[in-house]
């Protein structure tokens, strides 16, 4: 917001207001010069204040987002203690408790807990079922044929491994030496 200047000649053109002689309003728009005056060199030293504050900050490491943490920890402060938020916070209690005594909230939590355990013993009774399924399936003849060819493919593939040898060739192609503490790129 900026004030703009009164021009004294023009206000010194200007009739004077019903009631003040002439001097009392040369000395009201003296002193309203003046209070403008102060306003603008007070908004100078704001300026050169808040450059320096900034300054300050930067050279503490402290960014914007910490001031902008800062502030709205404060704002949310503030509003915790207002009148507005304690009367609400309180009308809220006193409403929560109303719903809580009221026999449908009763009636409807306990249906809701009744549901939650109905649901819970069918969902457990559902995984013991399907857990006997699957042991039923790896005891059945075709799983066991099934595991089998996949052990003998394993062992075609994977060849002596099982019985201590290593016939892969190394991924290195170094045979049994170490690797080097530092390889180049």
């Amino acid at each position: 917001m900026t004030d703009v200047p009164v021009d004294t000649a023009v206000a010194a053109q200007a009739p004077a207001v019903e009631g003040l002689t002439e001097t009392e309003a040369e000395e009201l728009r003296a002193e309203l010069a003046k209070v403008e005056e102060e306003i603008v060199t007070l908004r100078q030293v704001l300026a050169a204040k808040e450059r320096h504050c900034g300054e300050l900050k930067r050279k503490l490491g402290l960014s914007a987002l910490e001031g902008l943490k800062q502030n709205l920890s404060r704002s949310w402060h503030d509003v915790q203690v207002s009148n507005a938020y304690m009367k609400t916070s309180e009308k809220l209690g006193e409403w929560n408790e109303k719903v809580t005594q009221s026999d449908l909230y009763k009636k409807t939590q306990e249906t809701l807990s009744q549901a939650g355990q109905k649901t819970s013993a069918a969902l457990s009774t559902m995984g013991s079922a399907i857990s006997r399924k699957l042991g039923d399936m790896r005891n059945s003849a075709t799983f066991k044929s099934f595991e089998d060819r996949v052990g003998t493919i394993k062992s075609k593939v994977v060849g002596g491994r099982e019985n201590g040898g290593d016939n892969l060739p190394s991924p290195t192609g170094s045979g049994d030496r170490p690797l080097p503490d530092h390889i180049p790129f």
